[in-house]
């Protein structure tokens, strides 16, 4: 007998549909007791799957005595230096065999440090992009101020590094190749020269010219084809001192903090506070920082790493491709941090680009902390604090649990405060509640306010699991989800956020449809599971 249709209701609300990646997970769950990959199973499966490059890269590093997914300490380091547009960023994403720094035809895209642990003929160093050096500037203009910055960085850099590599490009020999040769000559001893873009044998003729500075020798490349690049691999770890790299203790997790904001809301400032360095260039020249910079501090016994991005402007005001890209890896960070503090200028207020970036951190998960930088700017009293806090609430309706700090990154003042609810808001998005509390507070809940039934309106609820954490997300079981109306949804997930510990960070909760209750999902006494497996179960959501 064929079913028949039932109507839609339009008196309820739209039944949001669920994200992909969770019916990606409902598909390769275990149909007995419904239970759903976790986060760290998932990634599990992810590294599992390697492209022929990556188990070459992997195989390189064993046959050198090294593990690419192990973490090692006392690295040697090597500095790719150069004037702008050589190509630099180019061949460390091709050393760290993925995209790490910006890479465009624009000079002076890099401006920051970019630097991580590669493996290089197998061998673990610490690789450093550096900015590139500018000899021609406007000293009237605010970008000659920046490229200054970037000198006094690049040079910083180089005097600590136990390799420098040179890179040069074919073709016609610059002032400003001149000017950094020179700079280099009290680091000759250390110096690896190659010249860029020969592809194919493409400008050796011309870069020959570059002995007349006294070069002994000159590897010629493609960072963008990879030609040769076996042979300069070569060349940089030869003499290299592995002897005290040994395998260190990998750190507990860090907490990962993205720093966001408009241009010139003191995001730089923030950074080098809490690094304790001076990691990021800071200036009050807008677009200062175009890559994310990843510094990292301790602080109370945990472990933090810190992004610091490039300020998000509005569309219109993206000219440039650099500045397009950066405000892309700006959004991306949000995919790879933890807690976002979003920096607002207590002098000017709130900007329509907060309320974009609260927005998407807000669709990730993301714990997210206001930060009223500047607040030394303003009146101290707490009624002014007061005002400022409930105006935010107002604009950030839905936001209303995310919490509002005022700070002073200049003086330092606040600092404190705001680690410290960092740590609380991190405690939080990895939280687990086991299964059996769960379903001890959703009965709870549903005694003190029972679902509203009638003949339009009729579901039942079974029983709740936590799929996930940061970012944190709930399933419940019900029959006939599509009748559950919006208010009802949200009235448990406010009994979630507030009695289980969550009242700080967003929460996800889905409605899914099931006729069985918790302890029938199983056929059989058999089957039942035990206490310790009911607990198991809970923990692996």
């Amino acid at each position: 007998m064929a079913k028949t249709k039932r109507k839609p209701d339009f008196s309820k609300p739209k039944p949001q549909k669920e994200a992909p990646e969770l019916k990606s997970q409902e598909a390769s769950s275990d149909l007995r007791d419904e239970q759903f990959l976790s986060s760290e199973e998932s990634n599990e499966q992810l590294e599992q799957e390697e492209s022929p490059e990556e188990e070459a890269y992997r195989q390189e590093a064993i046959e050198a005595g090294y593990d690419t997914s192990k973490y090692y300490v006392n690295l040697p380091s090597i500095v790719i230096a150069g004037r702008p547009n050589v190509g630099k960023s180019t061949l460390f994403n091709r050393f760290m065999h993925r995209r790490l720094a910006i890479v465009d035809p624009t000079p002076g895209v890099t401006r920051d440090p970019v630097e991580a642990m590669a493996f290089i003929m197998g061998k673990p160093v610490h690789l450093i992009d550096t900015g590139g050096y500018k000899l021609d500037r406007d000293p009237t203009s605010r970008e000659s101020e920046m490229d200054e910055l970037v000198v006094q960085k690049t040079l910083q850099t180089i005097k600590n590094a136990d390799k420098i590599l040179l890179l040069l490009e074919a073709g016609v020999i610059t002032g400003e190749d001149e000017e950094f040769i020179h700079l280099l000559r009290p680091y000759w001893d250390k110096l690896v020269v190659a010249v860029n873009k020969c592809e194919g044998g493409k400008g050796e003729d011309v870069a020959w010219n570059y002995l007349q500075y006294g070069f002994k020798e000159l590897l010629f490349i493609s960072a963008d084809h990879g030609d040769h690049i076996t042979d300069l691999a070569k060349k940089l770890t030869a003499d290299l001192d592995f002897s005290k790299v040994e395998e260190g203790e990998k750190p507990e997790d860090p907490i990962r903090i993205a720093i966001l904001g408009k241009p010139n809301t003191g995001k730089s400032t923030l950074s080098n506070r809490l690094t304790h360095s001076e990691k990021s260039i800071v200036s009050d020249y807008a677009g200062t920082t175009r890559d994310v910079v990843e510094g990292k501090f301790t602080y109370a016994g945990r472990n933090f790493e810190l992004m610091d991005t490039a300020g998000i402007r509005r569309k219109k005001k993206v000219h440039e491709n650099v500045e397009y890209y950066s405000v892309n890896r700006a959004i991306k960070t949000l995919d790879k941090c933890d807690v976002v503090f979003l920096m607002i200028d207590a002098q000017e207020g709130l900007a329509d680009q907060d309320k974009k970036i609260c927005s998407l951190a807000y669709e990730r998960g993301r714990g997210i902390i206001f930060v009223l930088n500047k607040w030394d700017t303003q009146d101290q009293s707490r009624k002014t604090l007061r005002d400022t806090t409930d105006y935010i609430k107002t604009m950030f309706g839905h936001m209303n649990w995310a919490p509002i700090l005022p700070l002073s990154a200049l003086k330092g003042e606040g600092i404190k405060d705001l680690l410290n609810k960092a740590i609380e808001l991190y405690d939080q998005l990895t939280r687990k509640v086991e299964t059996s509390a769960l379903n001890k507070a959703l009965a709870d809940w549903l005694f003190h306010y029972p679902p509203p039934a009638s003949k339009a309106i009729h579901f039942k609820i079974r029983y709740m699991t936590q799929t996930s954490t940061n970012p944190v997300s709930f399933r419940i079981f019900c029959t006939s989800p599509d009748n559950v109306p919006e208010s009802y949804v949200t009235y448990l997930k406010n009994s979630i956020r507030k009695d289980l510990g969550f009242d700080q960070i967003p929460v996800e909760l889905n409605m899914k449809a099931s006729r069985k209750r918790w302890e029938d999902r199983f056929d059989g006494e058999s089957q039942r599971p035990t206490q310790s497996e009911k607990l198991r179960i809970g923990s692996d959501g």
